[in-house]
């Protein structure tokens, strides 16, 4: 007997057992494919075998691998699904993992998941239910510890208040680590979070989803930070410390991408994650930091939209920003209200003919405390001709704010720019920008070596190969 089938023989007896079927019945023939080891073909989806003779060991297995073939009733009849990835996500959902989970949980029916008939398996939950027991009780005994700490004198200590709020903080934080070491590695846990079903009012859930965030997609915003050189043209440094995603009418971009103008015409929507269990204010600054200027024969910035008092917590997932409106304006959202207040409106992304692309970059702030900024002084200061030139670090430090988080697109000229910049009343679309040729400045050099010796008409065929003949046509 093979390993698979041994690994399956379990399985198939609780799905047996939960069907009611016994050993006497006989197995109908049904679609089956044997365990093999070598490759299948592309397009193979299902192939049926003839019924074997009854009371045999072949019997048996040809049976059980069958039943682990079979779909679900809702499917039509039982197959066995092979192939690539695509011929699985027709008849699989896609929300449910990988290609060998979805197919575990296509043959597995209802069998729950911590009931799974494994003995390895079942063993090792109940090393992890002890050991889950073992932090709890840790738990229980430092929160008693705060305690007895809170209720003691800060004049017995030698570093009096300031040493017992230390104190007290610092068990607080061992309490919160015991909290994420009694779940990290239940199996339960994994498969919630894995499935977004996940609590984020729990430190386990934000801990995984932290994790998962640093071990790719922070490591690609801080390589597009350095790339672009955000640091230092907006900010002198910069640490994201969120996660925050970009989509524009449901297409999700990713950092740096090039977006249609026609596609940047709406105000996008952010998907913002925090990792931490309180909730704060946070403001939402977009700006263009590469508009031409040619007076000055460089470039400044442009704001383009501005939100501030937005409440964000780790249970919030998407802030749609056309849904924003200015504090005391009735929005036919219901709940625009909670979402925060719109400062500066929606400014389209354009870009003239011939300009480099551009950089919109997307930060997002927190401020500082509970206390909401002033959003009719911000639409005062900033909205009409104070986008332009707008300074993100004078901002910053004029409003005592934290960059938190960012993404940025790019955009450029396009076939849609003229209509998107006509619509909105955005005056340049007919503006082009051409590079300038520069001349060296050197004075010419005396010619020398293979020039010097054939500047005579003999040699009137090899002129063609030097800029340098005297009197010849090629000379500048």
């Amino acid at each position: 007997m093979s390993r698979p089938q041994q690994v399956a023989r379990p399985i198939v007896r609780s799905l047996r057992q939960a069907t009611g079927s016994t050993a006497t019945c006989h197995p109908p023939p049904i679609a089956l494919r044997q365990f093999s080891s070598t490759s299948v073909r592309k397009d193979e989806t299902a192939t049926t075998t003839t019924p074997i003779e009854p009371g045999s060991e072949a019997q048996k297995l040809a049976a059980d691998a069958a039943l682990l073939g079979q779909q679900k009733p809702t499917r039509g009849p039982s197959t066995v699904k092979t192939g690539p990835e695509e011929e699985l996500a027709k008849f699989l959902s896609p929300q449910l993992g990988s290609r060998r989970r979805r197919a575990a949980l296509a043959t597995t029916g209802d069998v729950p998941f911590e009931l799974m008939p494994y003995q390895c398996f079942q063993e090792a939950r109940k090393i992890l239910a002890q050991d889950r027991e073992e932090k709890m009780a840790k738990i229980v005994a430092e929160t008693e510890k705060i305690k007895r700490l809170e209720a003691t004198d800060a004049s017995i200590y030698r570093g009096g208040e300031a040493y017992k709020q230390r104190r007290i903080a610092s068990l607080r934080s061992y309490i919160e680590k015991l909290k994420i070491l009694a779940d990290i590695n239940d199996p339960l846990v994994k498969r919630r979070f894995e499935d977004g079903m996940g609590d984020m009012n729990k430190p386990i859930y934000r801990y995984l989803a932290h994790r998962k965030w640093c071990s790719m997609d922070r490591k690609i915003i801080l390589q597009r930070i350095n790339q672009f050189h955000i640091v230092p043209d907006l900010l002198p440094k910069f640490e994201p410390t969120i996660d925050v995603k970009m989509s524009f009418r449901g297409y999700k971009c990713a950092p740096g991408t090039i977006l249609n103008s026609r596609i940047t015409e709406t105000p996008p929507t952010l998907r913002m994650q925090v990792f931490d269990k309180s909730e704060r204010l946070y403001t939402v600054v977009v700006m263009d930091s590469d508009v031409p200027d040619p007076e000055t024969d460089s470039f400044k910035k442009r704001l383009h939209f501005m939100a501030a008092n937005v409440p964000w917590s780790p249970t919030r997932t998407a802030l749609q920003l056309h849904q924003l409106t200015p504090e005391g304006v009735p929005s036919t959202h219901p709940a625009s209200e909670e979402l925060g207040a719109l400062a500066v409106p929606w400014l389209p992304a354009f870009a003239q003919k011939g300009s480099p692309y551009h950089r919109l970059s997307v930060f997002v702030l927190e401020q500082d405390g509970d206390a909401p900024l002033d959003t009719a002084k911000l639409k005062r200061l900033y909205d009409g001709p104070g986008r332009e030139g707008f300074s993100l670090k004078s901002f910053r430090d004029k409003f005592g704010l934290t960059p938190v988080g960012f993404t940025l697109f790019r955009t450029v000229w396009d076939e849609n720019t003229a209509d998107v910049m006509a619509r909105h009343g955005i005056p340049g679309a007919d503006i082009e920008f051409r590079p300038q040729r520069v001349h060296s400045l050197k004075p010419p050099r005396a010619p020398r070596g293979w020039e010097a010796k054939r500047q005579k008409p003999k040699y009137r065929s090899l002129w063609k190969y030097t800029k340098r003949i005297r009197g010849s046509k090629y000379t500048r």
